[in-house]
């Protein structure tokens, strides 16, 4: 078994992409993972293919923007696999816009998903792992909350957000052996630059429909864009007992395209 090996994790958005490499990952180390998309359907997928393959994953639904729906969704979790030891708050969208043209409706909606849902997920998570004395946080950043990118204004702004809350997070839960750190990926080929390659280029942003991913990631040191493979090994370190003496950090995983 491995390093993840008996904790129980829940992973936002983990029916496609990053958040599906995760759990996939967690559950074959021997983890009982909650796969919660706002897509059930979705989740329902990823757990059939968890458990033909030997692992134990249990579907949820909600919208981390819906405190309600959060609430309902870690409380079956909980029953199902008898405590929370460790959530990922991944889930989140972007919509670009040219900066002059961003409205409210979409600073609205991307700050909605991609910061308070962070919060939310934060907040009704700690309640268990308080009562429990132990837990980690992980919160998924970008490259994106460290530069600003014009044609990516909301999105930015939700992930510098995130950075603030894993800080603001950690400072308030050391105190009962809770753990905050955050990861920042770069360019991952996922469904999410699948939109995102046409909207670029429907913008100008892009030379063709299917170029934007490259463009963008034209600076690269490792010459390519991630797989969400690429990723699997920090998630399990943030998960495991070996990041417990590290706290309120961000991890930059892109490849070498932002240096700090």
């Amino acid at each position: 078994m491995g390093s993840v090996a008996g904790k129980r994790i829940v992973v936002t958005g983990s029916g496609s992409g990053i958040g599906r490499a995760f759990v996939t990952a967690f559950a074959a180390e021997g983890a009982q993972v909650g796969v919660m998309d706002l897509n059930l359907k979705a989740a329902q997928a990823v757990v059939a293919e968890i458990t033909q393959a030997g692992g134990s994953a249990i579907a949820l639904a909600g919208d981390v923007s819906k405190r309600d729906q959060v609430r309902e969704a870690l409380r079956l979790f909980v029953d199902w696999a008898g405590g929370l030891d460790v959530i990922f708050n991944n889930a989140g969208f972007n919509k670009p816009m040219p900066l002059l043209e961003v409205t409210e409706e979409n600073w609205n909606a991307i700050m909605s998903v991609n910061g308070l849902g962070v919060l939310i997920c934060t907040q009704e998570a700690a309640k268990y792992m308080i009562a429990q004395i132990s837990g980690k946080i992980i919160n998924t950043a970008s490259i994106a909350g460290r530069q600003g990118y014009p044609a990516f204004t909301p999105y930015c702004a939700s992930k510098f957000a995130v950075n603030a809350i894993t800080q603001a997070t950690a400072r308030e839960l050391a105190q009962y052996n809770i753990t905050c750190n955050s990861f920042a990926p770069g360019v991952v080929d996922t469904p999410l630059w699948t939109g995102l390659n046409q909207d670029l280029y429907d913008m100008g942003q892009a030379q063709a429909p299917d170029s934007a991913m490259n463009e963008f990631g034209a600076g690269i040191l490792k010459g390519r864009a991630a797989q969400p493979g690429d990723l699997v090994g920090m998630a399990k370190f943030l998960a495991s007992s070996d990041s417990d003496y590290m706290t309120g950090q961000t991890i930059m995983i892109d490849g070498g395209m932002v240096l700090l």
